[in-house]
């Protein structure tokens, strides 16, 4: 397992819990998504299971997020994950084998207020693993898009903004990872955590009218 990010501690924490290598490096830079690849094969060989987990949030009104924001944002959470797919897909359809599991966003499916860029990357997130899963049908990749709502981490406080709902509560972060790597393993297409969020999705699809008023109503 090779471990990636930009926070060099962090990564020597988790490596030594779970016996991994570690890359540090920051997505935001060019190149780095070739520099991940070439430092996994070295390692690791041939990977079978990429997870592409980078995000960034930003908390507040659309029109004051500066345009140094906005773009880092669309960089980590859009052309990062596309960039590293497109880095280690060759190798995975040359073998016929892979899995590519892709962390989305419930605010991708529906869109919450206060949160536009976001919301707004994040359902390009489910457009890429939509399409890019058509595209490799039938030649041995799966692709896995997971849609969490809040998660128990420290992403709220560094997007500007912490976590305040009494409903729905943040959920374990472990959590996630258990029912996500699962269903990547089994190949699933999408999986929800917590899995009645696709309830909200269904009732978004069936009359957004409705489903508007109770965003409105619940937030």
């Amino acid at each position: 397992m090779l471990l990636v990010g930009r926070n060099g501690v962090a990564l020597d924490e988790v490596a030594a819990a779970t016996g991994g290598h570690r890359f540090a490096t920051d997505l935001l830079l060019d190149g780095a998504e070739n520099a991940v690849a070439s430092r996994a094969t070295e390692i690791l060989g041939d990977v079978d299971l990429l997870v592409c987990s980078a995000g960034v949030g930003a908390a507040g009104p659309f029109e004051a997020m500066s345009t140094t924001a906005l773009r880092d944002l669309v960089t980590v959470n859009v052309l990062a994950p596309m960039m590293l797919v497109r880095a280690m897909l060759p190798a995975m359809l040359e073998r016929g084998q892979g899995r590519i599991l892709l962390i989305g966003s419930v605010a991708g499916a529906l869109g919450v207020r206060g949160e536009v860029a976001y919301s707004a990357s994040k359902a390009a997130l489910i457009g890429f693993a939509d399409a890019l899963r058509s595209e490799v049908a039938g030649r041995g990749i799966s692709v896995t898009l997971c849609l969490p709502g809040a998660v128990d981490t420290p992403f709220f406080n560094r997007r500007g903004a912490p976590y305040v709902r009494r409903w729905p509560k943040a959920i374990p972060a472990g959590l996630v990872a258990d029912r996500m790597l699962a269903a990547a393993a089994r190949g699933e297409a999408e999986v929800w955590v917590p899995r009645w969020l696709t309830l909200a999705a269904r009732v978004h699809g069936f009359s957004p009218p409705i489903y508007r008023r109770l965003a409105n109503v619940f937030g």
